[in-house]
């Protein structure tokens, strides 16, 4: 089948390409431009763009919805927040199938304009639009918001925690930590290398825009959670997300209890893997699509932690993306996914 990519130029939609590259039942991939490229005569192409895709000789054309419908089979939006809100709705107006990794049809409108401060998708084409956790894929929807990087490692994280009700829905605190790809190309002072390099640094303190989406699938899982304590933290690595999470487990818990939670709902989730007493370390994920957990509970404080590791390009990303896409076309899940981690 062929399928589009609106977006490819950015770390996301880098690694996004790599994957659907190599994957076996993509016959072709066309590249589109966000409204500029390809119009008044002007084509550039990946390989020169991107150095990186030697012999990728592939045109990058101008944005025409009419146009990727008639070429594609389904369309992966790889933008940056207020791009897709505007573009994607023609897609998911005709309900053709749309992956899209951006965070504007994750929301309704007034959370989407709260937290992202952008205009909103309209509320027609928001209806369409299903927010999909890959490992707990459960839509028929044509339009596929994915998940963020840091609430996908949070969510996966808290889980089995939440859906069975094992600990005090009040208690949820989550310190995430991520590389600076996560932030994209935009220049910012915070990654700035003089900034980032040997340095630790917070923000976007209570402000994250991962939050709300966070909390919205928490509250679909069990409607006792309110709230969670979320700070990010910026790492001097590319990439690579760890979330360590602490929660106040209910009466009658320990750590047998607990693990056996994990396991038993991620045991048909080839992607996702449990520790028991131990935490994973940040290259056990970065360069898979898997979410490494490891969980871990302390009597004496009555505290269960647990330590989510994923690589924000991949499982944060692309990675899942592709999972998505994979469920919605009835593909195994882990088809043109890696499992194994870079190495590196």
């Amino acid at each position: 089948m062929n399928v589009a990519i609106v977006g490819v130029t950015g770390y996301s939609g880098t690694v996004l390409y790599s994957l659907l590259a190599n994957h076996p039942e993509i016959e072709k991939i066309n590249l589109y431009g966000h409204t500029d490229e390809g119009e008044n005569g002007t084509v550039r192409y990946l390989d020169e763009l991107l150095p990186q895709f030697h012999g990728e000789h592939v045109a990058i054309q101008a944005f025409d919805p009419a146009q990727i419908m008639a070429d594609n089979q389904a369309v992966f939006f790889a933008t940056s927040s207020g791009v897709s809100s505007q573009l994607a709705v023609p897609f998911a107006e005709a309900g053709f199938p749309v992956i899209d990794l951006s965070g504007d049809y994750r929301l309704d409108t007034k959370q989407y304009e709260q937290w992202y401060h952008k205009p909103a998708a309209t509320t027609s084409a928001l209806k369409k639009a299903a927010y999909s956790l890959a490992d707990f894929y459960d839509t028929d929807a044509k339009y596929i918001a994915n998940p963020g990087c840091y609430a996908t490692a949070t969510l996966l994280g808290l889980a089995p925690l939440v859906q069975q009700d094992l600990i005090d829905p009040d208690s949820i605190i989550v310190d995430a930590k991520s590389g600076t790809s996560g932030a994209g190309k935009k220049l910012s002072q915070i990654t700035h290398f003089t900034e980032a390099n040997d340095n630790l640094q917070l923000y976007k303190l209570d402000t994250h825009q991962h939050i709300p989406e966070i909390v919205q699938q928490l509250q679909v899982w069990n409607d006792k959670v309110q709230a969670i304590e979320f700070n990010t933290t910026l790492i001097p690595v590319t990439v690579g997300i760890m979330a360590t999470i602490y929660a106040k487990p209910n009466p009658g818990q320990d750590q047998a209890s607990l693990v056996k939670a994990f396991e038993t709902t991620y045991a048909d989730h080839p992607f996702i893997h449990v520790m028991d007493g131990e935490v994973p370390a940040l290259k056990d994920a970065v360069g898979s699509n898997n979410c490494d957990l490891g969980v871990k509970y302390n009597p004496k404080t009555n505290t269960v932690m647990v330590v989510s590791v994923i690589d924000n390009l991949m499982k944060g990303a692309a990675g899942q993306a592709v999972q998505n896409f994979n469920h919605m076309f009835h593909y195994n899940e882990t088809t043109g996914l890696p499992k194994f981690p870079a190495f590196s």
